[in-house]
């Protein structure tokens, strides 16, 4: 099945590589003029003119100096008519292609993004979902929220069951760091009464002691990569899908931020023929890092199109999840605990082994930190690393470093860690964090990009898709405005400047995965990533949210645009 399978997706990759090398083409010179080109250097220089040439700038600056250089040469003259010109977003950190999952999987998301209201509601779209796939297969859905729907709890074991009682039904949680399974998908998974919650996950049990269906963190990890596993329609399907939505958001570098072998093998060789239009950054899994460290796989750094980053731990789960590691215990706690702080994926003397392994090895660690108590750990394993193997520039990154403390934006100034802020939880969970999470003191440090900016530490910002919709302008509105989605300030101190919010989204997060030589900002030598939009970021912060993208431009050529689009 899997040989007939990736023949499948080999012959339709070389027959749009075929189409490419006969219609495609080299892309010729272009000057782009009439329009603020906002160039992301060292300088924030506000150009008004840029020359490519094939897949490179060859010059960006003032209108008559760079009609100079291009001399009496031919150009394609692309007219800006007073719309902005600026580097592609570089995703700090996604999971490329998981935003496609919706085009194959039921889609569970509550308002705003989706019109999941209640388990009723969940149950019927996975009884559609189940109408949809065949008779053989799981049946799955993606985004559900516990505390968006009306009854405020998980799905259960028995209210999967009446979407389709003798098959397997599986939903995975908005944060993916939990899910729930059916009575048929607990019996084919194994999992029962005496099956023990393994190391850093649980089985959520009932007063009988029987699992209610709901897996948490590596609990879930059981069944997870099995669920999300297509056959090659629908990796296909995915593929594209995902492909469509990161270029109609104008990134043009993105990450999938957690990959294992297999994956990191498929998504090695599509890229290579042709079914990627982005440029593809892979954080190899601790499994993948140590088949690397021991030679047996190659970790290919050069590509343009496709390279091996960070490699990717885990520290601990989702504050959403009650399953984020915090020094103080949740502000309203689950199960009437008043001293529940959430727990560690991983013990610290591991993580610390981990580090220091993989630190001592040479290569660049990204770890996954939410709670304060997780990134203490994390700090203090990368301390030790760096005092037992001294490395210079290892830009060692905290992954979401949502409840980062003061004392802790200090310790990564200090060790030259870089953390990567989820910015756009003050939007989606920000309302919730302040009365049920956090409470209103810590839900307004979250995400403290102002914090960190002050303290002269190189951030970036990130959407984590397909947790919430690949939305790089709602990103950079989210860190300039911290509104959630009733319009409350979440946090209004820790709110930063528009051009300090639009680096965090292109060079900052170029830096972030050595990129910063080739991507992430306009200048002479780079590769000719680009997007169009229809207004400046810089003129209207409060409504960035609301800003098209009208074209996205990767190596000269154009993935996507907009009045193209409208007319499909």
């Amino acid at each position: 099945m899997r040989s007939k399978s990736l023949a499948a997706v080999l012959l339709l990759a070389v027959a749009g590589l075929a189409l490419w090398l006969l219609f495609g083409g080299a892309p010729g010179r272009v000057l782009y003029v009439g329009g603020p080109i906002l160039t992301m250097d060292a300088s924030d220089t506000i150009a008004e003119a840029m020359l490519t040439d094939g897949d490179r700038i060859v010059a960006v600056g003032d209108a008559d100096e760079v009609r100079e250089i291009l001399g009496g040469r031919s150009a394609e003259v692309v007219d800006l008519g007073g719309r902005v010109l600026m580097p592609g977003f570089v995703d700090a950190h996604s999971h490329f292609p998981g935003a496609g999952l919706y085009a194959v999987m039921a889609d569970l998301n509550s308002p705003p993004i989706g019109d999941v209201g209640s388990i009723d509601d969940l149950v019927e779209r996975m009884q559609e979902q189940a109408a949809r796939v065949d008779s053989d297969a799981w049946v799955v859905g993606v985004g559900y929220d516990d505390s968006l729907i009306a009854e405020k709890r998980h799905p259960t074991r028995y209210d999967l069951d009446r979407a389709a009682a003798d098959r397997p039904v599986a939903v995975v949680h908005v944060s993916g760091h939990l899910g729930v399974l059916s009575s048929a998908a607990l019996e084919a998974s194994g999992i029962d009464a005496d099956t023990p919650d393994p190391a850093g996950g649980r089985i959520v049990r009932d007063d009988s002691g029987e699992p209610t269906g709901v897996l948490e963190e590596a609990a879930v990890e059981r069944w997870l990569s099995h669920v999300l596993d297509p056959g090659w329609r629908d990796g296909l399907a995915i593929l594209l899908a995902a492909n469509r939505e990161y270029a109609e958001a104008g990134v043009t570098t993105a990450q999938n931020g957690l990959t294992n072998r297999s994956v990191a093998s498929m998504l090695r060789a599509v890229s290579r023929l042709g079914l990627i239009d982005v440029r593809l950054v892979l954080l190899p899994d601790a499994a993948l890092g140590r088949n690397a460290l021991e030679g047996d796989f190659d970790l290919d750094r050069t590509s343009h199109w496709l390279r091996h980053g960070a490699v990717k731990l885990v520290a601990d789960g989702s504050i959403q999840g009650y399953t984020g590691y915090l020094s103080e215990p949740y502000f309203v706690p689950p199960e009437e605990d008043p001293s529940f702080r959430g727990y560690p994926r991983m013990e610290r003397e591991q993580l610390a082994r981990e580090v220091a392994d993989f630190h001592s090895g040479g290569m660049q660690l990204a770890i996954h930190g939410n709670g304060d108590a997780a990134i203490d750990d994390i700090l203090d394993a990368i301390e030790s690393a760096q005092r037992d193997h001294p490395r210079e520039d290892s830009r060692h990154v905290i992954i979401h470093a949502q409840m980062a403390r003061e004392d802790q934006l200090d310790r990564m100034r200090d060790l030259g860690v870089i953390p990567s802020f989820f910015s756009l939880h003050t939007y989606y969970w920000g309302d919730r964090h302040r009365d049920v999470f956090m409470g209103p003191e810590r839900a307004a440090r979250m995400s403290p990009a102002r914090s960190a900016a002050e303290r002269g530490i190189r951030f970036t910002l990130h959407t984590d898709s397909p947790v919430v919709p690949m939305e790089p302008l709602r990103l950079v509105w989210s860190a300039v405005q911290r509104r959630s989605t009733s319009g409350a300030a979440i946090g209004p101190g820790q709110r930063i400047g528009v051009m300090r919010a639009l680096r965090a989204v292109t060079i900052d997060p170029a830096h972030q995965q050595f990129l910063e030589t080739i991507v992430g900002s306009l200048e002479a030598g780079k590769l000719a990533d680009m997007v169009i939009l229809d207004r400046s970021p810089l003129d209207h912060p409060e409504t960035i949210d609301e800003i098209r993208v009208v074209e996205t431009i990767v190596g000269g050529r154009t993935l996507y645009r907009a009045d193209a689009a409208a007319d499909s």
